[in-house]
């Protein structure tokens, strides 16, 4: 029953955003696989759309922080309040606090707040002043953000990238899509966002676990090294890609094989989400596009 609600979220998505379908899949890709998101694309293209229409087809806590160039870490963590009446300290949540976060416009903040995402992403909790707290499972943190050469952008550090599951781009629509949208628009049958929770949180998390076990053979976890391997040869040092690339490599392509009801994972989701995987992660020196490396990558190395 939980897939078939998988499904109509996955369809969701799909009519929010029109010409989304692809970023739509690979969005509840990431969900499925415990993994964070960031959407990328030029400014107006339905980035936040998506997310706020993910969040509205799940259970659990929802949150949204507008990054801006005054944000503070506190702002994004909580802080501690000191009590006058007892002179004690009570500790004050702030929006991270929540199972899905959504981090807009995320490189319009400096990388010390964009920093603060840091250790939540990774482990799944916070330190403040000396002391721990807990996240609630499932986190998920879509970050949207604005291609690098608008004005007023921070690029993100490459610790913060490699935190990121996948890289989801978004472009500008086909003028039919276009037209689609605007005449959807005039006739008011633009759904703006149905609140009616899908999935709750325990499917979520049973969904993340029967993903997590289904199978893939050793040969296909070798192919997922060699392909990560040639990625770090063509881009002339290994300290561009990761092991904890190669363990997402391996992680998304569970999560898309499951979406697809697949009883096993196949080579062709493997190089279907390889991309995503990379190519926020390669930062190369002339700041080219990573792209044109990652399809020489998956055309030279043979399929175990």
């Amino acid at each position: 029953m939980s897939i078939h609600k998988l499904h109509l979220l996955k369809e969701r998505l799909s009519a929010s955003v029109l010409g989304s379908e692809k970023a739509g899949k690979l969005l509840l890709t990431a969900l499925l696989a415990k993994g964070h998101a960031l959407i990328e694309g030029a400014p107006g293209v339905g980035k936040t759309s998506l997310a706020q229409n993910l969040a509205n087809g799940i259970g659990g806590k929802f949150s949204r922080i507008q990054f801006t160039p005054d944000l503070l870490p506190s702002d994004i963590l909580g802080y501690q309040l000191y009590k006058q009446h007892n002179g004690e300290f009570d500790f004050v949540p702030g929006p991270i606090f929540s199972n899905l976060l959504l981090a807009d416009e995320i490189n319009r903040t400096s990388p010390r707040v964009q920093s603060a995402l840091l250790e939540a992403m990774n482990e799944g909790q916070v330190s403040i002043d000396g002391s721990t707290y807990n996240l609630e499972q499932p986190f998920l943190v879509v970050a949207t953000q604005n291609v690098t050469s608008s004005t007023g952008t921070f690029p993100l550090p490459e610790p913060q990238l490699d935190r990121f599951l996948l890289s989801i781009p978004m472009s500008l629509p086909s003028p039919e899509v276009q037209k689609s949208i605007l005449n959807a628009h005039v006739a008011e049958g633009m759904n703006a966002g149905e609140r009616d929770h899908l999935l709750e949180i325990s499917e979520i998390i049973s969904l993340q676990e029967q993903s997590a076990a289904l199978p893939i053979n050793p040969a296909l976890n070798h192919y997922i090294v060699e392909l990560c391997e040639a990625v770090r040869r063509s881009a002339g040092g290994g300290h561009t890609v990761s092991v904890r690339a190669s363990l997402a490599v391996m992680r998304a392509a569970q999560a898309s094989a499951f979406l697809d009801e697949q009883a096993a994972v196949h080579p062709d989701h493997v190089q279907a989400i390889f991309p995503h995987v990379m190519r926020h992660r390669l930062l190369l020196d002339d700041g080219s596009s990573p792209e044109s490396l990652l399809k020489v990558a998956l055309e030279e190395t043979p399929v175990a």
